[in-house]
């Protein structure tokens, strides 16, 4: 699969690694080329870089990993996104540090409205990047909650879950992300202010 990375962070480029070593053909994107084509040379000889409307072009899988302060005018800059699915992975961060938006919308739900035509499913919100190659604890694996209105768009994104090496949960239309987007921050609440430390995760137990 052609997966295109918008932005250079840890979370980006770490599950870019992750599904290269799965067969996954990446193309890592910055408003600076240059530094993309660095970043991606650093993490795999053969991995390509560029410019963001390259990785547009490029992936039929566009993950968004940037801060979302930015991904409005990102987004209306990219032209048309048309079929695309796009990994919502942001967190909304208020001035107060908690969530920038309630339960009467989502973040992901601005994403759909700025990116018209694209298939914008969210998903890992609530992983921390020292996760990423890290998900098993003893005989279970991490949860990424997810969730989007294309069923084709969820069933993809559950594989690329899943490829990373996490426990796919599909949790229905992306009304959800109201939902969602605060396990994020309950996990920041949780690991960093309530004395958890990093090293916890979302697990759904099925019986």
């Amino acid at each position: 699969m052609n997966i295109g990375i918008i932005g250079t962070g840890r979370m980006g480029t770490g599950l870019a690694a992750l599904w290269a070593a799965r067969g996954h053909t990446i193309m890592i994107s910055s408003r600076d080329p240059a530094r993309a084509r660095h970043v991606a040379a650093a993490i795999s000889h053969d991995m390509q870089g560029g410019s963001l409307a390259g990785a547009v072009a490029f992936g039929d899988v566009l993950l968004l990993a940037v801060p979302w302060t930015a991904a409005e005018a990102l987004l209306t800059s990219l032209g048309s996104l048309e079929g695309k699915i796009l990994i919502d992975i942001m967190n909304a961060f208020g001035p107060d540090g908690l969530p920038a938006f309630g339960h009467t919308t989502s973040l992901a739900e601005q994403v759909a409205g700025w990116s018209p035509g694209a298939r914008v499913v969210k998903a890992f919100n609530g992983i921390y990047f020292q996760h990423l190659g890290s998900s098993q604890y003893g005989d279970d694996r991490e949860a990424v909650f997810f969730c989007g209105d294309d069923a084709g768009a969820r069933a993809t994104v559950a594989q690329l879950i899943a490829d990373a090496g996490f426990d796919p949960v599909d949790s229905g239309p992306l009304i959800a992300a109201r939902l969602v987007e605060p396990m994020g921050f309950l996990w920041m609440q949780l690991a960093f202010r309530a004395g958890h430390g990093p090293d916890v995760g979302f697990k759904l137990l099925r019986r």
